[in-house]
């Protein structure tokens, strides 16, 4: 009987301490990227400003396109400023860990690699992995398998899905890794790659842009689902987003940006 007492007690201990060390959801959400935004007044968003048409820059050199307009309609529902902060592509995630931004909107593909760093919203664009090819070099080419052969040369922008489905499907190839998308069309169309590997409308662009030089397979060859990345774990910012996602696909805001801005492009 003493001995059952005894061992009470401390279980008793155990869960009080337990009990103290408690985070109440209120604690949480006082801990949260949402309250903090909304305490601050302002959401911080990353993007690279060079990606059209989701972030590019007008002649004054403004941000604008798709991400942008879809980042001003979540800071107007949450009542709060917008900052946007251009930055390279391999920097984003970097930063939404540090919490130099709120939130990576920028033609994000979510995928299992990336989910192990950030937490991700549903995705509110589907596209798929396209190729620009050389019409010097790649004359021969009528399939995307053609490209994993020996002498061939690939183009990739690094961190990239393209790059990371270029290291695992086509290991037979070289792989030329570049900083910008700029610097990856210019090798395909100046004749020193084969083919250059990214989504569906900015193959689409390049190719139209250099005829001559180029061809193009535009039947995507993967599933690339766009989605907005947030620190990992902040439930309540997530549960927010896609709330605010399916509110906006359900009242006709999400069909009035993808008519502005890539109706024109998807369907010309």
């Amino acid at each position: 009987m003493r001995r059952a007492l005894i061992v009470a007690v401390m279980m008793g201990m155990v869960w009080a301490s337990v009990g103290a060390q408690a985070v109440t959801p209120h604690e949480i959400f006082q801990a949260s990227t949402l309250n903090q935004i909304l305490q601050r007044g302002t959401l911080i968003v990353g993007m690279e400003v060079e990606y059209y048409p989701f972030e590019y820059a007008d002649t004054k050199g403004e941000p604008m396109g798709f991400d942008v307009d879809l980042a001003k309609l979540i800071a107007q529902e949450l009542g709060v400023k917008l900052e946007i902060k251009d930055m390279e592509w391999t920097g984003l995630i970097p930063a939404l860990q540090s919490g130099k931004v709120d939130l990576v909107i920028s033609g994000m593909t979510r995928t299992l690699e990336r989910a192990k760093a950030v937490t991700f919203t549903e995705p509110y664009f589907t596209t798929g992995l396209c190729v620009l090819l050389s019409a010097k070099r790649a004359a021969d080419v009528s399939s995307v398998e053609d490209l994993n052969a020996s002498g061939r040369i690939l183009a990739v922008k690094t961190g990239t899905t393209g790059d990371l489905v270029a290291t695992k499907r086509f290991p037979n190839a070289t792989i030329n890794r570049f900083k910008d998308e700029t610097a990856c069309v210019r090798e395909v169309v100046e004749g020193r790659a084969d083919a250059f590997f990214y989504d569906q409308i900015s193959i689409a662009k390049h190719h139209s842009q250099n005829k001559s030089t180029t061809r193009a397979i535009l039947e995507p060859f993967t599933y690339e689902p766009f989605a907005m990345a947030l620190r990992k774990g902040d439930f309540d910012f997530l549960n927010w987003l896609n709330t605010f996602l399916d509110t906006i696909k359900g009242d006709g805001r999400y069909d009035a940006l993808y008519k502005k801005h890539l109706g024109a492009v998807i369907h010309p």
